[in-house]
């Protein structure tokens, strides 16, 4: 760990994801809830969010392309200040539709950040620390989970959300500034990527993920694990102010909190499991998240105390960074250097579409079928795709794999 924040331009880059990510989690909490407290519709809650993933979806061709294509480090400084710009409507208190327009701008920004930000760590620390580094990674997210959804709650019960914007702001310039300067790489940039058309570019990288035998038990278990967190954050809003009686500012301590258990498996990915099977943490975390998630929807008949819920939701953190880190570590060290930018984008767009799926559902279904039951089907999701990625490659499993063999991947 000391070795890899020793590198000093993925220091710059692991200190800049945490202001970045501390300003994403301040208005994740805070829109849904916003829109919540607005229209008290679970369903209108969904479609917010269903609006802030759908550019991810839309732009995922362009936004893998831009990764490959363009200087990384350029890329995430830019869409940092245009986070900045398209959130400056908010300061007015506006009504749903603008808060609407906002997320989708947000979301399309998001689109090329991320696939950029992680294409670029193994340009800086090499593709055989790539492990240890999404677990870094995963310290600062996590911390910045915390401290995110912490104050974007806080500040939207005691201020409002002009208050919530103003402190976005200020945070994402900070992250900007650390982006102007250009990074200093350990490993060769990526080769330039042809100039081939950009849908057939993003076509290669669907092909490469559909095609290469290490990730295509990912990806199902990617499936799976979006449905089921798309069912959580519309049905967390719900739980938190309808079930346990909270407020604003515990929901966005229930979803910050889960920062520390994430702290914790960030810390043992980046030292002591920093040489585990990337297959094996996607696994295993999915499995603990569905089981401990089971626990805690079943507990409120027997308590609403909200520290129980902290605790436990702390708990949960540690399993959702192991899912995570083994997700990124797969990719990154299956795929290609070149290729690496549209291969994460298009993962982030079928994350994304399948979060949307998940939310819709959960939206649809929460009035009919009651809050208790969707989050034990959201936390039985979790538990088959840590089985499924767990079972022995031969046997059943093994039908699964595309009859027509690809060509033999390329390994960077």
């Amino acid at each position: 760990m000391k070795q890899l924040l020793g590198v000093p331009a993925f220091a710059r880059l692991w200190v800049a994801a945490f202001f970045g990510e501390t300003a994403e989690w301040m208005l994740q909490v805070a829109l849904p809830i916003y829109v919540f407290q607005r229209t008290g519709s679970a369903a209108t809650t969904a479609l917010s969010i269903v609006l802030g993933l759908l550019p991810a979806v839309l732009l995922s061709p362009v936004a893998g392309v831009v990764a490959d294509r363009w200087n990384r480090r350029a890329v995430l400084f830019g869409v940092c200040c245009g986070l900045a710009v398209v959130a400056l409507p908010l300061l007015a208190e506006p009504g749903v539709t603008v808060v609407y327009a906002v997320m989708a701008a947000q979301a399309a920004l998001a689109s090329v950040f991320e696939p950029a930000r992680n294409a670029l760590v193994p340009e800086l620390v090499g593709v055989a620390e790539v492990t240890p580094a999404n677990g870094l990674m995963s310290v600062n997210g996590s911390v910045a989970r915390l401290a995110g959804g912490w104050a974007g709650g806080a500040l939207l019960g005691f201020g409002g959300l002009a208050d919530v914007i103003a402190g976005y702001l200020a945070v994402l310039v900070v992250a900007a500034a650390l982006l102007a300067k250009p990074f200093r790489r350990a490993a060769a940039p990526a080769p330039a990527a042809v100039r081939e058309p950009v849908v057939r570019a993003w076509l290669d990288g669907l092909r490469e993920l559909t095609h290469n035998r290490r990730l295509w038990r990912t990806g199902l278990a990617l499936v799976l694990t979006s449905v089921a967190q798309g069912m959580f954050l519309v049905l967390f809003v719900v739980y938190v102010l309808n079930v346990l009686g909270g407020s604003e500012a515990d929901a966005g301590l229930l979803r910050g909190v889960q920062a520390i258990g994430g702290l914790a498996a960030g810390f043992a990915v980046a030292t002591v499991a920093r040489r585990v099977a990337p297959a094996a943490l996607l696994g295993w975390g999915s499995l603990g998240l569905g089981l401990l998630s089971a626990v805690i929807w079943n507990l409120a008949p027997v308590t609403t105390a909200l520290g129980v819920y902290a605790g436990l939701f702390a708990m949960a953190g540690a399993p959702g960074v192991v899912v995570g880190a083994g997700t990124l570590s797969e990719i990154q060290s299956a795929v290609a250097p070149e290729r690496t930018g549209r291969v994460l984008s298009t993962t982030f767009a079928a994350m994304a579409t399948f979060t949307t799926v998940g939310a819709l559902l959960a939206g649809a279904l929460v009035a009919t079928a009651g809050t208790a039951l969707l989050l034990n089907v959201q936390a039985a999701v979790y538990v088959f795709a840590g089985v499924l990625v767990l079972l022995p490659r031969r046997g059943w499993t093994r039908q699964l794999v595309w009859r027509k063999r690809a060509a033999p991947s390329v390994k960077s």
